[in-house]
């Protein structure tokens, strides 16, 4: 399914609280009722699908990198995304993604809660986004433009002295 992006952002409410769940490949294995109201998809349109599905072609795919590299190694997430509607609109969220676990202490699944964001928060996230969207775009292949603006992510946090989560929780 091809979404053709707009202007139009869609805000979440404040007591708004997405949840979504996905196996281990990020294929959606549940929503809540809030996740298909913002999205405008319908459950049958989520299920079984890729996670990515709502990800917004100007989110940096280096962000996701990251994530996916904290999630396997048995630790939570905190991010600022920009997902994308299924009428081509945007909505942010601050997410918290967790790892889900078995009695064996094995990853099982992953869980996401995530909610309206502050608007002054996002404005310096976009900033930031937009400078690694930025090296993304110098490659022309996928891999390379991902583990490009992946180093320049690294690079900056190494920059300013601090952690992912202190650069997240500084915002």
């Amino acid at each position: 399914m091809s979404i053709s992006p707009t202007q139009n952002e869609q805000l979440l409410r404040d007591d708004d609280v997405i949840v979504s769940k996905t196996d281990l490949k990020g294929r959606i294995t549940y929503t809540n009722h809030i996740f298909r109201r913002v999205s405008q998809f319908e459950e049958d349109e989520l299920l079984g699908k890729a996670h990515n599905l709502v990800r917004h072609p100007h989110m940096p795919r280096c962000v996701f990198k990251f994530m996916w590299q904290r999630l396997q190694s048995g630790k939570e997430i905190f991010a600022y995304v920009k997902n994308i509607c299924k009428n081509g609109d945007y909505y942010w969220v601050f997410a918290h993604v967790t790892p889900t676990f078995d009695d064996a202490g094995n990853i099982r699944s992953y869980h996401s809660a995530r909610r309206k964001p502050e608007a002054a928060k996002i404005r310096k996230i976009e900033a930031f986004y937009g400078k690694l969207l930025a090296e993304e775009k110098k490659y022309d292949r996928p891999k390379e433009a991902t583990e490009k603006s992946y180093e320049l992510l690294l690079k900056s946090l190494d920059e300013q002295a601090v952690s992912y989560d202190e650069f997240i929780f500084n915002l």
